[in-house]
């Protein structure tokens, strides 16, 4: 969950390291998760930074951040490898909860300037999308989602995302509550 008073300058150190090192090998990416919620103005994170990467550039693009000086880590989920700059962790998120990453969805980031650096930060619809897709039984935590719902509900095209959630019944109880607590715009209500 994400807090107020955190130290973002090691996240900051690893996001511009790891985003430097994929940009000039020329690897399509996309800043996604807590930081780019905190790009477009969310809370921070304290937790990691997430990397949207293409399937087929995933390997490629772990070596560039090992030859970059970052140390890898190959976990037994299939849907990511990851890196450490120093203590921290970049996730090389290549098939997140809602499908793999396309040229599509890497289409939809915006440039954007994130302390100092100019990098693709995935769309907010990309982003709630994947955290409402990613809860379950197991993990039906609504907290992130209700903070990014609240601090950034303007900046959210509802429509898209209640389509691209429709089969989820975490995703219908959380438009529902969201409903209810006033937190979705009158214009995007069903």
């Amino acid at each position: 969950m994400a807090r107020r008073n955190v130290d973002v300058e090691p996240l900051v150190a690893a996001m511009k390291h790891a985003g430097a090192a994929l940009r000039d090998a020329e690897i399509r990416f996309a800043l996604a998760g807590g930081l780019a919620i905190w790009a477009r103005g969310g809370a921070v994170t304290d937790h990691d930074v997430d990397l949207l990467v293409k399937p087929e550039d995933a390997e490629r693009a772990l070596r560039v951040l090992t030859e970059a000086g970052m140390r890898p880590e190959r976990p037994p989920e299939d849907w990511l490898l990851k890196a450490y700059h120093e203590d921290t962790l970049v996730d090389l998120i290549f098939s997140p909860a809602g499908g793999p990453v396309t040229d599509e969805l890497l289409d939809r980031a915006e440039e954007r300037e994130v302390m100092a650096m100019r990098l693709p930060v995935s769309s907010m619809e990309d982003v709630l999308t994947t955290k409402l897709l990613a809860l379950t039984e197991q993990e039906p935590n609504y907290a992130s989602v209700l903070e990014v719902a609240r601090t950034l509900r303007e900046q959210i095209v509802w429509d898209e995302v209640r389509e691209r959630t429709e089969s989820s019944p975490f995703a219908k109880a959380f438009f529902t509550l969201i409903e209810e607590l006033g937190i979705l715009p009158e214009h995007a209500r069903a």
